[in-house]
């Protein structure tokens, strides 16, 4: 107990609070997210895309839509403090509808360490993202 008043109520605080960190963990950052050539309805009206994503069992959340935009660019970013190597990162991209949203594609990744820029097919059209698990 000596050691932990030499230490102060600060220091004890940090390192209790260390003590339950896990260090398989890892910070994933998502963004500089965009598309190229989404296609809309089958009527041929523009696509209004959005995306939603998970890390693993997290749900992210969804960017805003993009009003008739084949060639989106979203100013989203997206953190994952508690998404681990190894866990699927999980794009998918929808088109907004009055009724009944569109699916237009899903894109999965496998977390490892480091900084990738990602572009993937959606047939047709393909999602670009960088992603930097720490």
């Amino acid at each position: 107990m000596a050691v932990f008043d030499r230490l102060g109520l600060a220091s004890l605080a940090v390192l209790m609070l260390a003590s339950q960190l896990d260090f398989a963990s890892a910070a994933v950052r998502v963004s500089s997210i965009y598309a190229r050539g989404l296609t809309g309805d089958p009527f041929g009206n523009q696509p209004d895309p959005y995306l939603k994503i998970w890390c693993g069992s997290t749900y992210g959340g969804q960017t805003e839509y993009q009003k008739d935009n084949a060639n989106p660019l979203w100013s989203a970013k997206f953190n994952f403090p508690t998404c681990k190597v190894n866990d699927k990162l999980k794009i998918e991209v929808w088109d907004k509808d009055l009724i009944y949203d569109d699916y237009l594609g899903t894109c999965i990744r496998t977390m490892s360490k480091g900084v990738f820029n990602y572009a993937c097919d959606l047939n047709p059209g393909t999602l670009y993202y960088t992603y930097t698990v720490q």
